[in-house]
């Protein structure tokens, strides 16, 4: 058995297996699971309260409740994910339980005669923000070979600089091409040495290459698995001042584990061709954690009618790549099994600032038989930022984000109608594009549910669905034919609380 062999490679600003985006927007996006009440309604709670996955949003919400109380959440997550790639059209569905939310608050009441303060409540929450296990299926057939991925990040590179040293076996000169020349550099060795890309002449100075492979279209099949988790623990104080104010405060910390690999065939290649099969992996392994601060009001204007407003501060991650190939083709070099899942390139960690967000929101009362109520938030995605405490240069990749990446609106709209000790739920959401092309869709969401009240505990059903459409690339470059995908997220949630 191989022993795991590990270095430390020098990201060039180019680098594209990761730091860049697709990672800002992978654990920049709050798709808040929460509570059930939470979910049934569309997460429209900034000017509400009284419900733990609702301190995420507006932390003066926690002072809403009126007594000490224990909540726990289990979600049963539905993927179904629908890819059209050239003329094929493939689907996927993945299925995943999970507690997705534990939490609690302790309220202690004043009579307030002295300073105004009514009660103070202490809360804490943990919360998935989201959920990374998934599975994507895209096949077609493309005029597009994998080798042009090869040939983009090898033309430019002498062909001296993929060639073995005296005393290096095909794994050393891999890591070790990783590590002083660069990713781009390390991909033409990889194309080289599996047998896709040549360059056009024997020499060592040339940087120009040419494919193996013939073909007029290929049959392409890519299998994305993806895992892990981006969660968030909420640390929170709030306030009632009188009986018209909330104001709250929050710290979140955030944990991030994250795995995607992608296993890629192509096959379908000319009868004369010296290639007719190629295969191509990748595993990427992130590991990280988060943090951010919170800040809100909630004010009563009247018995009616209430507003609120929260600032999220930018969230900073600080996160860790792991990264592993392995290439195979008819004519590879003999040892080019050397470079395997064994191999990990360990890339210096990161950092991820996301922006800030800010929140407004509106609640109508109609004392006990129900409410309405809508947030709207507002988040500039072009302001996020890579950074690095090494030389590493992310002014390329920052340039794309300000450059890509736009203003993003969300709004939620939820209602609750109680028939004594029955509530009934439904909401709305609609989230615009991160993107200021047509990379992402909008994102819009349906829910609903039901809640039981058993006097001192509670039982609450949920059920919503998002569907959003993702232009997919099956690589960063070379393959310039998106994958249409077709996202519909369906969640099932049940929870209980129990008040003391």
């Amino acid at each position: 058995m191989k022993s795991l062999l590990t270095f430390i490679m020098a990201l060039l600003c180019t680098v594209v297996t990761a730091q860049g985006i697709n990672d800002v927007l992978r654990f920049g996006t709050d798709n808040t699971q929460g509570t059930a009440r939470f979910q049934s309604m569309s997460g429209a709670f900034g000017a509400l309260g009284g419900d733990l996955s609702a301190t995420t949003i507006n932390p003066a919400g926690a002072a809403v409740f009126n007594n000490t109380l224990l909540t726990i959440s289990g979600t049963h997550y539905i993927k179904d994910n629908s890819a059209r790639y050239f003329n094929s059209v493939n689907s996927e569905i993945n299925h995943d339980i999970d507690i997705n939310q534990v939490g609690g608050v302790m309220v202690f009441k004043s009579n307030g005669r002295d300073s105004g303060w009514q009660k103070i409540a202490i809360a804490a929450n943990y919360d998935v923000v989201e959920n990374y296990e998934n599975q994507v299926f895209i096949s077609g057939a493309s005029n597009q070979g994998v080798d042009n991925y090869f040939l983009e990040n090898a033309n430019g590179t002498p062909f001296g600089n993929l060639l073995l040293q005296e005393n290096e076996n095909v794994a050393d000169a891999y890591l070790n091409i990783g590590s002083d020349l660069g990713f781009l550099d390390q991909q033409a060795f990889l194309g080289f040495f599996g047998g896709i890309i040549d360059p056009t002449v024997d020499d060592n100075a040339t940087t120009t290459y040419i494919r193996n492979a013939e073909y007029s279209s290929v049959n392409q099949r890519l299998l994305r698995t993806s895992s892990g988790f981006n969660s968030k623990f909420t640390l929170n104080v709030a306030g009632q001042y009188e009986d018209f104010l909330y104001i709250g405060a929050a710290i979140n910390v955030q944990n991030i584990v994250f795995e995607k690999y992608d296993e890629f065939t192509e096959t379908g290649y000319n009868s004369g061709s010296p290639i007719q099969s190629t295969e191509f992996d990748n595993l990427l392994q992130t590991e990280g954690s988060g943090y951010s601060a919170n800040i809100g009001a909630i004010a009563k204007l009247n018995d009616m009618v209430r507003v609120g407003v929260s600032y999220q501060t930018p969230t900073w991650y600080r996160l860790t790549d792991d990264f592993s190939q392995r290439v195979f083709s008819d004519i590879a070099d003999v040892d080019i099994e050397q470079i395997d899942f064994n191999l990990v390139n360990r890339y210096d960690p990161y950092t991820i600032i996301t922006p800030s967000k800010l929140t407004g929101s509106l609640a109508l009362i109609f004392g006990k038989n129900g409410l309405l109520s809508f947030d709207y938030d507002y988040q500039d995605m072009s302001q996020a930022k890579l950074k690095t405490t090494t030389d590493v240069d992310f002014s390329i990749p920052n340039e794309d984000i300000s450059n890509q990446l736009g203003q993003v609106s969300t709004y939620r709209l939820g209602g609750e109608y109680r028939a004594g000790r029955i509530s009934l739920r439904g909401g709305y959401k609609f989230k615009t594009s991160p993107f200021k092309n047509t990379t992402i869709g909008d994102l819009q969401g349906y829910s609903g549910g039901i809640g039981f009240s058993f006097g001192s505990s509670r039982l609450d059903l949920a059920v919503n669905q998002t569907k959003q459409d993702v232009n997919d690339f099956l690589f960063n470059t070379g393959l310039n034919t998106p994958a249409l995908i077709s996202h519909t997220n369906t969640n099932a949630t049940l929870s209980y609380t129990i008040n003391f």
